[in-house]
């Protein structure tokens, strides 16, 4: 299977426009490419969709390129997510290996984004996020406070002439990979910590501010006495007040030397526009699939943040 162009991070200039449709009976959610939804549906661009699985007391998002197969052993399956008992964690899983070396601005791979990816790594799970709500042990009615910590994404790449990695591709012909997956985990899929990329706490010793992964954060609304509400301009995109609505940032080290400006520019944004309707408009450096499976945390139950 071929990189993905799902996995391409979008542009820096100006965001990609999409909108997601929630299907309730079936617990579908479905990407699409554009503005709006059209009054039919049949011209609007699928881009991925994704189904929440439900399993004892855990629940899973599987991610795919079409919106009837979420087998992980079909060639349309782009990833999944998984969050933890109580709903404040959730870790992002790409089918693809990361890139094998991050390019940094001064185009010189960083030691640890240096070891070279296995043409035989078989298609799998590969830990490239992980998103965290707090905990609200008041319940206060304030807005959802969360923050991603975005594994295979070097926040050297905020810098200017910095560069986003994307995967590599680098993997076996479909009927290789389920055989390898059939022999080696006796049908279950592996996850793997893809640690060469993976900037993940796990590692031993400091991390240098070259090699930290990119953080996001909330925009921080402002409280309306008018409306008496927090309040985030969405210009326009988002139209019905939610929980769920949210504008991610970059969270920057300051030695980077990062233009406060480009620290205000809102990185993704998620929103409610009627029942079953959100839109989602992302930009560089995430991708379309990375941006989806963060947006996907926003529709799980979460006891223990509200």
């Amino acid at each position: 299977l071929p990189h993905l162009p799902k996995a391409e991070p979008g542009p820096r200039d100006c965001p990609v426009q999409c909108f997601v449709r929630r299907d309730r009976a079936t617990s579908t959610y479905l990407l699409y490419l554009g503005l709006s939804p059209s009054l039919h549906g049949e011209n609007d661009k699928l881009l991925l969709a994704a189904r929440k699985i439900r399993r004892a007391a855990r629940t899973s998002f599987v991610i795919s390129l079409i919106s009837d197969d979420f087998s992980h052993s079909s060639s349309t399956y782009v990833g999944k997510l998984k969050p933890n008992f109580l709903g404040t964690k959730f870790t992002i899983f790409d089918s693809q290996p990361p890139c094998d070396a991050a390019v940094l601005p001064n185009n010189k791979p960083s030691k640890r984004h240096s070891k070279q990816v296995s043409p035989r790594l078989p298609l799998g799970n590969y830990n490239v996020a992980t998103v965290s709500y707090e905990l609200t042990v008041l319940r206060n009615r304030g807005p959802r406070r969360m923050q991603c910590t975005m594994h295979s994404i070097p926040a050297v790449c905020i810098q200017e002439g910095g560069k986003a990695p994307t995967p590599t591709g680098m993997v076996h012909s479909l009927d290789e990979q389920v055989s390898t997956l059939s022999t080696s985990s006796k049908g279950k899929e592996p996850n793997i910590e893809f640690l060469s990329t993976s900037l993940s706490a796990d590692l031993s010793g400091p991390i240098s501010t070259s090699e930290a992964p990119l953080l996001l954060k909330n925009k921080a609304p402002r409280w309306h006495e008018q409306l008496q509400c927090w309040c985030l301009n969405f210009r326009g995109r988002v139209t019905v007040a939610s929980v769920k609505n949210f504008q991610l940032v970059a969270s920057v080290d300051p030695s980077l030397g990062v233009p406060a400006a480009e620290q205000e520019k809102v990185i993704l944004q998620f929103g409610k526009i009627g029942k079953d309707i959100f839109t989602m408009d992302y930009r560089y450096p995430l991708s379309a699939f990375q941006a989806f499976a963060i947006c996907l945390t926003s529709f799980d139950t979460k006891p223990a943040c509200e």
